[in-house]
């Protein structure tokens, strides 16, 4: 039968003891950090938003459409002038070319032939596409006949349409001015200026048959 000595074993409970009470210690240490970290006023910890690769990117905003500038009317192109219409004038007349001579491109010196028609100066612009020079055509005024390039002088205005029958085409103008020259300084005229199509029509003033022109100036219609 054996023994066991009686001595050994406060000493061992002593020990459990001391081992419960900084097991204890050490838990409490533990729930208290967890409290200070993780109490009331903390602030969860929040993941960052992921944010996708396939995101589409903020649509811009979208610039205004600009219209795109109206086409413009082509031109026949250019031809001789064989009629002249000036409908708010009651104009309408046939036009046939004239090549004024040297002598007269010299002095700007025009005398069309003694009829009611219109004339085109050939040594100058022909209208349309391509023209090179500034278009004239001239007719006769008369003092107590009638002719229609006496209403050059009365009843055309500023706006009035004008319409040239060519060989090609027709071509539209728009009265630009109306103005009167004495004859003996028609040569010293901005007319003679190179506008290639701007139409001049010349003929004499009705109101001083022998001293004035009236010059009518158009221009194509775009």
């Amino acid at each position: 039968m054996s023994t066991t000595d009686t001595r050994t074993q406060p000493e061992g409970r002593k020990r459990l003891v001391l081992a419960a009470v900084v097991l204890l210690l050490f838990l409490a240490l533990v729930v208290a950090a967890l409290q200070l970290f993780s109490g009331p006023g903390a602030s969860p910890t929040t993941a960052p938003t992921a944010v996708s690769a396939t995101s589409a990117p903020a649509s811009p905003t979208p610039s205004p459409v600009k219209s795109a500038p109206a086409p413009q009317p082509a031109l026949p192109a250019a031809s001789a002038p064989k009629a002249l219409i000036i409908e708010s004038a009651d104009i309408n007349v046939p036009v046939l070319p004239l090549t004024p001579t040297e002598a007269d491109l010299a002095a700007q010196s025009l005398v069309p032939p003694e009829t009611l028609d219109g004339y085109w100066l050939t040594n100058y612009g022909a209208p349309g596409e391509g023209s090179k020079d500034t278009v004239y055509v001239t007719g006769h005024s008369w003092e107590g006949r009638e002719s229609p390039f006496n209403r050059l002088s009365s009843d055309v205005e500023v706006g009035d349409s004008v319409t040239l029958t060519t060989a090609e085409g027709e071509i539209d103008y728009v009265v630009d001015t109306i103005t009167t020259h004495n004859k003996d300084t028609l040569k010293d005229s901005d007319i003679w200026e190179i506008v290639p199509n701007r139409l001049v029509l010349i003929s004499c003033y009705t109101e001083d048959l022998w001293g004035k022109n009236v010059i009518v100036t158009a221009t194509p219609v775009s």
